[in-house]
């Protein structure tokens, strides 16, 4: 359990900036509880803090890269407080750690993704001048007696971390380095945090792991391969048998989860979709290129035709109305364009609703890095990108053009950007959707017919 301390921080405010993936918003979550407990109150103007937190992203050059813009502004504001203290937290602290305290002396603490629990006597150090670093990984922890606060939410929708870690060591990676290997929660600690921010009214949580479909609990182990030996225990938790046992808390909770690894993902996980109408009709399913000897190179272990019989399960036992989305990568070590255009054709072929690209960027560490020659020039990786990027914008419209006419069940999740004269909200695949305000309240479930699209977003009207 979380050790009580007494509160010497009080009257001392903080202020936690996340990068990345969703992954580190739920740690932000997870490290404001406990800064919370030790007397901290949270401050969303970065002038008025006493402590700066900024949880990071090491998985492209471009995250880094804009993350040093911002340590070099918040160190800026030490000039006019010299008491003001700034800390790392997550993927960079981990790999950058001596680098970032000691060689460009930007920060007074550095905490890695297993290290929050140590963050109070951490900051007690900065407080007596001194530069404090914890980036252990561990092989056990995973929280789960900490309930995260969500301190920049819509109490809407809400994140729950599943797991930590991961064990798939893709070549290029840096997530197996900075996050360690892969440990499942207690469900039962997982079942009590969702049914708890469904009693303080959020409608939609969704289900966090590096790999969620390698989520795997018993009671008398968490260690991977003792789980293995454990196949037939009855008392084992698979993440099919935990995605139904948080479906069942109330029919009025969405659950949404990510991300799957395509090697992964199961039939029995398909089918409890299937199953639960409160358990969304979307699945995030990182492809990452579509020519088998590049995925070969990658340690994806799957291959084209592989990964396509999976999408082929999907729309076999979900239905074709299923949400899926991809990871690209453009410009991988010796990447031909022939085998560029088996990606082009691979997503020709599946239609993806929308999908996140990127070009390489080689990760000090990872296999690709060590094995590897990054050689394929930045003019080509940005002219391979930009070519997935039409092609997904292409996609993306003819399958929200699809939507059009229909009506929908849609959780008011805000006000439009755009318009405060307009709610806005997701449907079960995931398609955000703009409508009308009309008499509802945000957390309110609205059926919301589609009348027009781009490709990013619907247009439509609640039905009365």
């Amino acid at each position: 359990m979380l050790k009580i301390r007494n509160k010497i921080f009080s009257n001392k405010k903080v202020y936690i900036e996340s990068y990345g993936c969703q992954m580190n918003f739920s740690d932000s979550e997870i490290v404001s509880s406990i800064l919370l407990k030790e007397g901290f109150d949270h401050t969303k103007t970065v002038e008025n803090a006493d402590l700066i937190l900024i949880n990071t992203c090491s998985i492209r050059e471009k995250a880094e890269e804009n993350i040093r813009k911002r340590l070099s502004f918040f160190n800026s504001l030490k000039k006019k407080n010299n008491n003001l203290k700034i800390g790392v937290l997550g993927c960079m602290a981990e790999r950058l750690k001596e680098k970032l305290l000691h060689e460009e002396k930007v920060v007074d603490l550095v905490a890695g993704p297993d290290s929050y629990r140590n963050l109070p006597d951490l900051i007690k150090k900065t407080s007596k001048g001194y530069k404090s670093i914890d980036t252990k990984l561990s092989k056990v922890e995973t929280y789960d007696d900490i309930i995260p606060h969500h301190f920049d939410s819509n109490n809407i929708t809400g994140l729950i971390s599943i797991m930590r870690g991961c064990d798939n060591m893709c070549s290029f990676c840096v997530v197996p380095f900075t996050r360690g290997r892969e440990r499942s929660r207690n469900p039962n600690s997982i079942v009590k945090e969702a049914k708890g921010l469904f009693e303080k009214g959020f409608r939609e949580v969704t289900l966090l792991g590096q790999n969620v479909d390698s989520y795997r609990w018993s009671r008398f182990s968490n260690n991977k391969k003792d789980l293995e030996k454990l196949q037939n225990d009855s008392e084992s938790i698979s993440f099919s048998n935990l995605l139904e046992m948080v479906a069942l808390i109330d029919p009025d909770l969405r659950i949404r989860f990510s991300t799957s690894h395509p090697k992964d993902i199961t039939d029995d996980v398909l089918h409890v979709i299937k199953k639960y109408e409160n358990i969304c009709n979307y699945i995030h399913l990182p492809a990452q290129s579509g020519n088998n000897r590049i995925l070969k190179l990658m340690n994806r272990t799957y291959t084209r035709e592989w990964y396509l019989n999976k999408i082929n399960s999907i729309r076999n036992i979900v239905g074709d109305n299923c949400g899926i989305s991809s990871d690209f990568i453009s410009g991988f070590c010796s990447e031909t364009n022939k085998e560029h255009k088996d990606t082009l054709s691979l997503m020709d072929h599946i239609k993806y609703d929308y999908s996140y690209t990127f070009s390489y960027s080689e990760r000090e560490g990872t296999m690709a890095e060590r094995k590897f020659s990054d050689d394929i020039p930045d003019n080509i990786k940005q002219k391979r990108l930009s070519e997935l990027i039409i092609k997904q914008r292409k996609h993306s419209f003819y399958r929200n053009k699809l939507c059009v006419n229909k009506t929908y069940k849609v959780l008011i999740e805000g006000l439009s950007k755009k318009s405060e004269n307009n709610f806005k909200g997701r449907n079960s695949e995931n398609k955000m959707i703009v409508f009308p305000k009309e008499k509802y309240n945000i957390g309110d479930y609205v059926n919301v017919k589609v009348l027009n699209c781009n490709s990013a977003t619907l247009f439509g009207k609640i039905l009365n």
